[in-house]
């Protein structure tokens, strides 16, 4: 009897098919975004965008709004990982600071149609806005300890560690916000600013 052909596998680490459309509604949701805005950008729209029928979207996302919250969750877990690896980084408190300046820039510089889109709509959105608390918060815990290793002590006040990190954090956001959308030039030109801040907050400029 002939032998039956093998029967194709996946590779364990290939991406699924559905993984695929995932990802290409939300590139097509971040396009749309960047060039129409959130009220005018619609799931037809994105639906078209990524190649695929309104109903294939909706076997993704349940609204429009599910598919920002999960182009916001892919932008913002980047952010997070860079978060936590600065909060752990072995390296000299002012080493550690460029490090996490020069690498939230590339974020916004990458994403700031994403990034503007988190802050605009985490008050109406709520996937959005617990998505984005909590990446502050994870960004806070970073400076914070960073903050308490170039010398800045703990505790409540208004000149501790976890007070001045939070106020660095809401800082940031606030200024590349307006950066991002100059372009890149500008967008440096803040980098550097916030950079300046955090060293002086930190006691090393």
């Amino acid at each position: 009897m002939a032998a039956q052909p093998a029967q194709r596998r996946r590779r364990p680490d290939a991406p699924r098919k559905g993984d695929l459309r995932e990802q290409a509604i939300l590139d097509a949701a971040e396009a749309l975004l960047g060039g129409a805005g959130f009220e005018a950008t619609t799931v037809a729209g994105i639906a078209a965008g990524a190649g695929i029928s309104r109903g294939s979207l909706y076997f993704c996302f349940r609204s429009k709004q599910d598919v920002v919250a999960g182009m916001v969750a892919r932008t913002v877990a980047a952010l997070q990982r860079k978060s936590q690896d600065a909060a752990h980084d072995p390296a000299e408190p002012r080493k550690a600071i460029e490090t996490v300046m020069a690498r939230t820039s590339g974020l916004w510089q990458a994403h700031g149609v994403v990034m503007r889109a988190a802050t605009d709509l985490n008050r109406t959105v709520p996937e959005v806005g617990a998505l984005w608390s909590h990446t502050a918060e994870v960004f806070i815990e970073a400076i914070t300890r960073i903050l308490h290793r170039a010398g800045v002590p703990e505790g409540d006040g208004p000149h501790a560690a976890g007070s001045l990190a939070r106020a660095l954090c809401w800082m940031i956001e606030r200024t590349f916000y307006p950066a991002s959308q100059a372009g890149a030039d500008e967008l440096e030109r803040a980098s550097a600013t916030c950079l300046e801040i955090w060293l002086r907050t930190a006691r090393l400029a």
